[in-house]
């Protein structure tokens, strides 16, 4: 029985989707629930498992190729089962005595008419030293020595241009197509330089009380809850307070009307292989922190996995951004539209402050506020900035809303 595969449902706000790989192809045996095909939207990449056990008897389309929604994607022979690999022929079996022969001939020539060995072959001790030490497979070097030998130039040039190209001093170059993900980020983030009059304002909070704070309270945080309390769920909340005081920051520009949004809906940017996506957190305001925490982890479980759906990413209210991650002390983070603001945070050092007329060492983390000028005046963005700082060198004012 013939079982036809279908694209899913496409979202209204998304037209088609890009064959971005196939893990399958005809002939091959498939298992109810595997994976069949990866599409790329403008914002996640979606699965198409098989809906039954059978063969793969026809796909479609190849790689690269678009489709919609509700198209026919493959046909699935259910019940069938694939046919099984030919078996090898033994060694030398058909191997003709002409060949035999050849082969009995070069084995027995000298080595000065034999021909140059293959490339990555035996290689002279500074090039094997060296093929180790950048975890290069010789094999796949092209080699620039005498008779094709490689050099330990080779396995350098080779690791350095990340095994594409040839080796020997070449230069390497690649074109590769953006993908679907990786031009929607472009489009976006030209659409906000162009119709946004953005501005950043910049502060410094102390982390000593929340840091004491999560290291006192971390074992029975972890046992009541099953997980880590981390910075960020400090951060979210404090954003979420803070933007109840300050609504026009939670809000949007559509034509010439301003939305205020009732509710805190926080996306928090999450890097992944693909580039950056923004899983929305939905009503904040009314999550503890072991709802935040769990909300973060499992967003980055679903990132890692390429499991985010595009209902994980549509609306956000407000986003916060954590460069600090991979080491940025400071920087403007573009704001997300059609939102109207954006907090980075940055990394966190230890820096000597004046307290109380000493001088002391303290955690010290820059954080940033763009925001959209055209409906948030300086003061509101200050205020708002100064009012999250507030929270986070006293932590009890985030638990008590003030």
């Amino acid at each position: 029985m013939a079982t036809e595969v279908k694209v899913p449902v496409l979202p209204e706000s998304v037209s088609d989707a890009t064959i971005a790989s196939c893990h399958k192809k005809a002939g091959d045996a498939v298992k109810r629930d595997e994976n069949l095909v990866d599409l790329e939207t403008d914002k996640v990449v979606l699965e198409v498992p098989s809906p039954v056990d059978g063969v793969l008897k026809e796909i479609k389309f190849q790689e690269g190729d678009t489709v919609t929604s509700q198209q026919l994607l493959a046909i699935i022979e259910e019940g069938a089962v694939a046919a099984a690999p030919a078996a090898k022929p033994a060694a030398g079996a058909e191997e003709g005595p002409e060949k035999k022969g050849a082969a009995k001939a070069e084995a027995a020539a000298p080595s000065s008419t034999r021909p140059a060995p293959a490339a990555g072959g035996d290689l002279p001790p500074g090039a094997r030293a060296t093929a180790a030490r950048e975890g290069v497979d010789a094999s796949q070097v092209e080699g620039s020595g005498r008779r094709g030998a490689v050099t330990k130039e080779d396995i350098v040039n080779y690791a350095r241009s990340g095994g594409a190209g040839k080796a020997g001093g070449a230069r390497p170059e690649e074109r590769v197509p953006m993908t679907r993900i990786r031009k929607r980020i472009a489009e976006r983030l030209m659409q906000s330089k162009d119709s946004i009059a953005m501005l950043t304002s910049f502060n410094e909070v102390n982390l000593a009380k929340v840091s004491a704070a999560r290291k006192e309270l971390q074992d029975d945080f972890q046992k009541a809850h099953g997980i880590k309390l981390g910075f960020m769920s400090f951060f979210v909340k404090a954003a979420a307070n803070a933007l109840q005081r300050f609504p026009v920051v939670n809000a949007s520009v559509d034509g010439d009307d301003i939305i205020y949004h009732g509710y805190a809906d926080i996306s928090i940017a999450v890097s992944t292989d693909k580039g950056l996506v923004t899983p929305v957190l939905r009503n904040v305001e009314r999550q503890g922190f072991a709802e935040i925490e769990q909300g973060i982890a499992d967003y980055a479980k679903k990132a890692r996995d390429g499991k985010l759906g595009l209902d994980d990413l549509q609306g956000g209210t407000f986003t916060i951004t954590n460069g600090g991650t991979f080491g940025s002390l400071m920087s403007t983070p573009i704001v997300n539209p059609p939102q109207s603001a954006i907090l980075g945070m940055h990394t966190i050092k230890e820096r000597p402050i004046a307290e109380n007329g000493q001088v002391v060492i303290a955690p010290m983390m820059y954080i940033a506020l763009s925001y959209d000028h055209r409906i948030i005046d300086g003061k509101d963005a200050v205020q708002f900035l100064v009012d999250i700082k507030n929270q986070l060198e006293n932590p009890n004012r985030i638990l008590f809303g003030l």
